[in-house]
């Protein structure tokens, strides 16, 4: 079994569901969560279901369900924070610590919302496992050291298929580092499908060092696959705050809508999904689709990790 250092946690195949989204039906629904920006990271409050239009594999759907997700809203947050501590970002890891803390400070909820601390470096590991304890989720910080090579594809795969897979509600990876990987036995291929097939919503903090040099194309990718966002901070400790501040800011205030899929076939394939906002110089940012149930072409399972 894939598993992280210093755990042994099962990963449960249960589909998450938005709080609406509890009618039975033939066909399970799509839940799609997702940003309406303007300009590049501020969010746009107050929209309405009649102000989107939905498109699977370019065809229109018919929204069934739809609301925002403000603050007081009663749909959990869990947030898997992943922290690479590889030797290229030891010169920034007090940074990423500092600014981490400060996010998770400003985005729980106690007793709604929880998060997780993942360090990556050589290996993954679980630092500190599901808890609404901010204390607790900063000491668990204030612990990291830096260490040797980068596994962010590991990562991203195991946050998603040993912790986060089974969550209901909002699922949210949010990675720092500085995209580099030179380590993991796993492709970026398989990390990208474990977080579309688990509705997980990455972003990336992207760190540069000056000793060091930074590759944030494969943020991006995932940040795009995903339905997330990709910032890309300077090396000054305020930067990579606002980086963690517009992610807040973006989660507070994002949308959830379900549709029923005119193509009722379960057979596994990737669907492309699609959703445009009617209202002049609004960008719409949500993953970019999803597996059919019951894949009878799923992917191999992927090589052990120690």
């Amino acid at each position: 079994m894939v598993a992280l250092c210093g755990t042994a946690v099962s990963a449960v195949a249960a589909q998450a569901q938005i709080p609406q989204a509890t009618i039975r039906a033939e066909v399970p629904l799509v839940n799609i969560i997702f940003s309406a920006l303007e300009g590049n990271t501020r969010p746009v409050p107050g929209l309405k279901a009649d102000d989107f239009l939905v498109f699977e594999d370019r065809k229109p759907q018919k929204i069934e369900y739809f609301s925002q997700l403000t603050e007081g809203s009663d749909i959990p947050l869990t947030i898997a924070l992943l922290i690479d501590t590889s030797g290229s970002v030891r010169t920034k890891l007090d940074d990423e610590k500092a600014t981490a803390a400060e996010f998770l400070r400003s985005i729980l909820r106690k007793s709604k919302d929880e998060a997780l601390i993942i360090q990556f470096d050589s290996e993954v590991r679980l630092v500190q496992d599901y808890t609404d304890d901010i204390e607790r989720l900063i000491r668990a910080l204030n612990e990291l050291e830096a260490g040797n090579s980068t596994s962010l594809y590991d990562a991203i795969y195991l946050a998603v298929e040993e912790k986060l897979k089974g969550e209901v509600g909002r699922k949210v990876i949010v990675a720092i580092t500085d995209g580099d990987d030179t380590a993991s036995k796993l492709k970026k291929e398989q990390a990208i499908e474990a977080a579309q097939r688990g509705n997980v919503l990455i972003y990336g903090i992207g760190v540069r060092s000056r000793e060091f040099g930074a590759n944030f194309g494969v943020l991006k990718k995932f940040a795009e696959e995903t339905g997330g966002g990709f910032f890309s901070p300077q090396a000054k400790m305020a930067d990579i705050q606002a980086a963690f501040k517009a992610i807040g800011e973006e989660l507070k205030g994002q949308y959830s809508l379900a549709y029923t899929p005119a193509n009722k076939t379960s057979d596994g394939t990737f669907r492309t999904v699609e959703i445009r906002c009617k209202v002049k110089g609004i960008r719409v940012r949500a993953r970019r689709g999803y597996y059919a149930p019951n894949s009878a072409s799923r992917s191999a399972a992927p090589p052990s990790i120690p």
